[in-house]
Formats: structure tokens, C-alpha cells, sequence
């Protein structure tokens, strides 16, 4: 494993535990070089996954962009990281289980519209003003009316 502080490939594991309830390794490695400490994650990928954009653009799968923008909407929220981290493994095995190399963003964003809804409705909201491309304070407005006629 490289160094993210000063790109040695020189580093050791001092500690391995299991994380997201056994779903991933969880490993603090120092630097030989520099001494830094960096935490890394070992996960099982059942596939690889290829993202189909609305342009039809394809890319792969990247489950850290998913988290950073989970993170952005759930800024400030009483969530703990834990929690993210298990609606992101869980959203992650959905998409590894639909047996398809191909899954479109619309798919991914539905998933993570229902993980949202079922954790913070906050950042629910916050996800989908830039998921679904709110414009003005009444798009707001519309989707949450249309949210509570739903539940």
C-alpha cells in the first residue's frame, strides 16, 4: 500500500480489525519512510460495475464519489459516520446483486434517494435539490408536498 502523505510503498499494518459489521477490514498502516499513520479498508467487490450517465457516457463505479456526496448532504446531521458507511455497503451489495456489469446513475441516485429518506430527511432533501436540479425555492416546496401526500 502507497503512502497518501509521501507515496512510499514502504508501509506496515499495525492493527486489522473487522468494520461495517464484517463486511470490510479495517487497517492502520504507518509509513517506514515518513512515520505517518493512514487508515485503509479492504472490502469484497463482487463485480466490477460500469456507471451508464444520462449521456450515455460510461464510467466506473466509484463508491468514494458516492460518499463523498452522501457526506455533503449529510453535513451537520446527528448521523454518524458508521451509519453512512453501512447505507453506502448496503446501496453498494444492491447494486453488486442486480447481476448487471452496466447500472445506470438514475438506478444509483434511486437508491440513494431511499437510503436518504429512511435515515435523514434533511439530507434527503439536500441530495435531491441537486439530484433532481431544484431551481427555485417553490421546486422545494413541490417535492416536499409531494413527499408527504406519498407517506
Amino acid at each position: 500500500m502507497r503512502c497518501p502523505f509521501c507515496s512510499s510503498e514502504d508501509t506496515q499494518v499495525k492493527d486489522s480489525r473487522s468494520a461495517e459489521d464484517g463486511n470490510a477490514i479495517r487497517r492502520r498502516r504507518q509509513c517506514g519512510s515518513c512515520a505517518a499513520r493512514f487508515t485503509t479498508f479492504e472490502r469484497v467487490q463482487l463485480r466490477e460495475l460500469t456507471v451508464v450517465k444520462k449521456s450515455g457516457r460510461r464510467a466506473p463505479f466509484d463508491r468514494e464519489k458516492m460518499m463523498r456526496s452522501i457526506m455533503i448532504a449529510m453535513q451537520k446531521r446527528p448521523i454518524t459516520a458508521d451509519q453512512i458507511e453501512q447505507m453506502v455497503s448496503g446501496i453498494v451489495r444492491r447494486l453488486e446483486s442486480l447481476g448487471e456489469l452496466e447500472v445506470s446513475s438514475d438506478t444509483i441516485g434511486q437508491l440513494l434517494m431511499e437510503g436518504l429518506a429512511n435515515l435523514d430527511s434533511v439530507a434527503y432533501v439536500r441530495y435531491a435539490s441537486v439530484y433532481k436540479d431544484f431551481k427555485e425555492t417553490k421546486d422545494f416546496e413541490a417535492f416536499i408536498g409531494d413527499e408527504k401526500l406519498d407517506n
